[in-house]
């Protein structure tokens, strides 16, 4: 058995591995990844190898900050090694269950329970888990890897299976550097990244590249049997009897303050990511309420472009002042804005088209100077109803839901795809293939049900919780998001629909909020992290996408028609959209590539 350990420990952080199907485990492989998981994990390392596997950790201190908390874990009495990277928020009450049972801990950490409660409930641990979780225990009884990843995705797991084994780890650029891993394009992956600007479920933009999906496990035995199953399923069973609004609003805000309070679970300060909005200062709210005082608060805003207003720090100010919070804003300007973008490119795994990502990056990179947990109000909008293409689906038959819900979300219809992909790539339209299936598949009775269930398990885990992920991650900064908590989300799919659509939307979680944060900022205009130059991509931002394609290789790659995209750079505000400018979303596809080396 090889170990080694340079302060190695458990929690947040970036985890890898290999289960060799063919010989002994290569530590070098392993060793290559942690290496690109260094952000991820600033506060140290560790490698542990048995025979035909190998596991890796970075670590991120949160929680029992001495060695006894050290990654990889092992315990040989149990017969057990595990690297895990989340929060079990609910670690100490679990610690206690398993006491009962007869189990002892040598640390104080969550990742040591998780170790104890696989050897007693095996893959029904999952069950008793309420956080953010990913990772990978090896059970020496029988020679296999059990892999798992929280309900809602909040923690990545990227994985690669081929003849001679398996590897996984945490982000996709970190798998790209162990030795046979594929770089040919997934169509599929193009087209949802085209339609829906994220590639989703198990998809990467790499064929045979893949996510352990939400709600997931995985188990991989030496001889290269890999059994994959799903532990969790969010349902949408509105509730439409009797109950009085009051009622719900009382069972949504005692649920809000749960979690809320699960999510201070740390020995280091908790701060907030705070934008203005309705879901951020409601968050402030909540911890105040909660007894917490001079909270950590943080906000960003850019240059205005034309008549588009850069930051929403009006917003922010009232609640800060209302809570005296410790407020920093952060003015990012152009210059600033142009010097880290490829930086926050190099740091995303997989392609993120959405402007507000490098203000998430920018945002966390000064974040981490101060704390290293914060709570995020992410997923708010797709859980309580907030987005505009709700209310159209009110109306929509059930045979044409699907095609409603593309003509509101998708970025590209296929006809300006077509114009703008490779001849390859054009022979099925494949975004719309998906939300068709989805929508005659899916369980729910309504058609406004089922975009809420695709859009809460689905492209919420591949959009903006990856994003907040990735951007965070990339300082060492923990990001923990509270409207994602599960039990909270399984009662916001039992509320009935009317009571989170009326009067604009998130009508019941407004109503919530009326009782704890001031009006102003519930009443506001709905807004969104505003990042004008990336929107007109004019001036500086043009000429970079000019220069990106360019080169060589991006002429050569055979992804996009070039004489289209020479188009797009002529007259780039003849392709703009609700979602943004378009000539963005090309540039940013083939910029990843080329920061990431892959021809």
């Amino acid at each position: 058995m090889i170990s080694t350990d340079k302060e190695a420990s458990g929690k947040m952080c970036g985890i890898a591995g290999e289960i060799s199907f063919s010989g002994r485990a290569a530590p070098n492989q392993v060793n290559n990844m942690l290496e690109m998981l260094q952000p991820r994990g600033p506060d140290g390392a560790g490698v542990w190898a048995q025979g035909n596997v190998c596991l890796g950790h970075r670590r991120l201190n949160i929680i029992d900050l001495s060695a006894r908390g050290n990654q990889p874990m092992h315990d040989p009495h149990l017969g057990l090694t595990i690297v895990f990277n989340g929060c079990i928020y609910n670690y100490k009450s679990l610690r206690q269950e398993l006491e009962k049972l007869g189990h002892h801990f040598f640390s104080t950490s969550d990742t040591e329970v998780v170790l104890k409660a696989y050897a007693q409930w095996q893959e029904n641990c999952l069950q008793w888990f309420n956080g953010m979780f990913a990772f990978a225990i090896w059970q020496r009884e029988d020679n296999t890897v059990f892999l798992a990843r929280d309900r809602l995705g909040i923690k990545p797991l990227y994985y690669h299976q081929n003849d001679n084994g398996l590897r996984f780890s945490s982000t996709l650029p970190s798998l790209l550097k162990c030795t046979g891993v594929p770089t040919q394009i997934n169509e599929r992956a193009l087209h949802h990244y085209m339609a829906f600007r994220a590639i989703i479920e198990s998809d990467t933009l790499f064929h045979d590249v893949h996510k352990l999906k939400p709600g997931h496990w995985m188990k991989v035995s030496q001889d290269g049997e890999v059994n994959i199953r799903r532990f969790w399923k969010l349902q949408s069973d509105p509730d439409d009897g009797e109950r009085h609004e009051q009622d719900w609003q009382e069972e949504l805000e005692k649920a809000l303050f749960t979690s809320a309070r699960r999510r201070l679970e740390a020995d280091v300060p908790v701060g907030v990511l705070l934008s203005g909005g309705l879901d951020s200062s409601l968050v402030v709210g909540l911890l105040s309420e909660l007894g917490q005082k001079q909270i950590h608060t943080f906000s960003i805003g850019f240059d205005n472009v034309a008549e588009q207003e850069g930051n929403e720090f009006r917003y922010s100010d009232i609640i800060a002042e209302h809570y005296d919070t410790r407020h920093q804003k952060i003015f990012a300007e152009h210059s600033e804005l142009l010097a880290q973008l490829r930086p926050c490119i190099r740091a995303m795994s997989e392609p993120m088209v959405s402007h507000d990502v490098i203000g998430f990056y920018l945002l966390s990179r000064e974040v981490s100077k101060h704390v290293k947990v914060v709570q995020s109000g992410q997923g708010a909008d797709e859980v309580f109803a907030g987005y505009h293409w709700y209310p159209p689906m009110l109306e929509a038959s059930d045979e044409k839901a699907f095609q409603v819900y593309a003509d509101a979300y998708f970025s590209w219809d296929f006809e300006q795809l077509s114009k703008a992909l490779a001849p390859r790539y054009r022979e099925h339209n494949l975004a719309l293939q998906y939300v068709q299936d989805y929508f005659k598949l899916c369980p729910a009775k309504l058609p406004v049900d089922k975009a809420l269930l695709l859009d809460t398990a689905v492209m919420l885990v591949d959009d903006p919780v990856k994003r907040v992920d990735n951007m965070t991650m990339a300082f060492g900064l923990e990001a923990r998001v509270p409207f994602l908590d599960h039990e909270l989300v399984e009662l916001a799919f039992r509320i009935p629909h009317r009571l989170k659509m009326k009067d604009g939307g998130k009508y019941l979680l407004k109503q919530v909020a009326r009782q704890i944060i001031p009006n102003q900022v519930i009443d506001r205009p709905k807004g969104y992290f505003p990042v004008p130059a990336l929107r007109q991509m004019q001036g500086e931002y043009l000429d970079l996408a000019r220069e990106v394609f360019s080169r060589q290789v991006a002429r050569e790659r055979d992804i996009f028609e070039m004489n289209y995209i020479d188009q797009m750079l002529a007259r780039p505000q003849d392709f703009t959209g609700p979602f943004g400018s378009k000539l963005w979303q090309v540039t940013l596809l083939e910029l990843w590539l080329q920061e990431h080396n892959i021809g």
